[in-house]
């Protein structure tokens, strides 16, 4: 399992032995285990890693199960380091060798599946959910005081009656509204417990937009859908409502955030784009968030001595003087390095602006 103890060591892991991470998809609409071993094989066949890949390919002759969607597996061996997560979603076949383990699918997967807080709500309590990479990973709910009605016309015989509305009575209002509250609040701490990045509401229209109503400002921010759904549904129901209406959602903020970086970046306001303006906020960490689009990669050059990056081809360090070497993936370790010092990632799928924009960018602290 995907965490961020695990995220976190990840990125701190740098060493002066190859890395082998290897990325591969084992959804089973996409073959059998004696596919997928055979696609292993040719993804390692050009890797010059014997001890890497034998241990790889050990864990998938003996030890994997095969009963996820996709695998991650990092590996070196001179380091004693070997860590393996299976997912519950499919990942590109990828194979990477560096001096750290290759984050960028992980960055994409985060982006479009991480980190999902999901409330099913009426008027008596909610249920929530904490999906994570497809997976649940976290579920409660929260359960007040009976809504009851009273019979038609039999209203105006009780305290704080509103006039028998539908045997509806400001005392049926009051509770309502208490539960709600209460849902509220046990939803922020559940919220807060989990790190959620993005909320999603299902039940009724009113029930949804009076929950929305209660939440705290800095939360309602993070809703980025609702939809219909019994109270009663599944896991599995309310999760693949959920990644549909939050991917939806999810096209519609990439659309405005690459307008918004775009514009930024024109009027020097805090954003850059292209490789070169990028690579240098990256070198002295002053990335908020690094926007970059999938499947994006390039060469470049990073000092040894100051770490300074340069898409430029230079024999020695412009900041320091130190000794320059070549990286084949600048990409990958800006997104590794953004990560580390504690900003965020955005993998965008599908966009004309961003590809005309040098097809990477970033918004900037300071």
């Amino acid at each position: 399992m995907l965490a961020e103890r695990e995220l976190r060591e990840l990125l701190q892991f740098v060493s002066p032995d190859p890395v082998l991470s290897v990325y591969l998809n084992t959804d089973p609409s996409a073959g059998n285990s004696d596919a997928y071993r055979l696609r292993l094989r040719n993804l390692l066949k050009g890797v010059n890693l014997p001890d890497d890949v034998a241990a790889i390919e050990n864990y998938f002759q003996w030890e994997y199960d095969w009963s996820g969607k996709g695998v991650v597996v990092f590996s070196c061996a001179p380091q004693k380091f070997f860590r393996v997560y299976p997912l519950a979603i499919p990942v590109p076949d990828v194979v990477h060798v560096s001096d750290r383990p290759s984050v960028r699918v992980l960055a994409d997967l985060l982006d479009s599946y991480g980190g999902y807080g999901v409330v099913l709500v009426d008027k008596q309590g909610a249920r929530l959910f904490f999906f994570h990479l497809g997976e649940l990973r976290e579920q409660e709910g929260v359960v007040g005081e009976a809504v009851k009605r009273v019979k038609r016309g039999g209203a105006s015989t009780v305290p704080g009656a509103l006039g028998g509305i539908a045997g509806r009575t400001r005392h049926m209002e009051e509770v309502v509204e208490r539960n709600m509250k209460d849902s509220v609040e046990f939803a922020v701490q559940f919220f807060e417990a989990n790190r959620v990045r993005r909320i999603l509401l299902g039940g009724s229209d009113e029930n949804v937009a009076q929950f929305r109503s209660l939440l705290p400002k800095a939360w309602q921010s993070l809703v980025v859908g609702h939809f219909p759904m019994n109270m009663n549904a599944g896991h599995a129901e309310v999760l693949s409502k959920a990644m549909e209406i939050g991917q939806k959602a999810e096209q519609r903020r990439e659309e405005l955030l690459i307008e918004d970086l775009i514009t930024r970046a024109a009027k020097n306001s805090g954003a850059v784009t292209g490789l070169e303006a990028t690579l240098e906020a990256v070198s002295g960490d002053r990335v908020s968030t690094l926007v970059v689009a999938q499947g994006y990669q390039q060469p470049a050059y990073r000092c040894t001595h100051c770490g300074y990056l340069t898409a430029k081809i230079v024999t020695t360090c412009p900041v320091c003087g130190g000794e320059v070497r070549e990286i084949p993936d600048a990409v990958d370790f800006a997104i590794s390095r953004t990560m580390r010092a504690g900003g965020d990632v955005e993998v965008i799928h599908a966009s004309d602006q961003l590809i005309k924009a040098g097809q990477i960018g970033a918004f900037l602290r300071y």
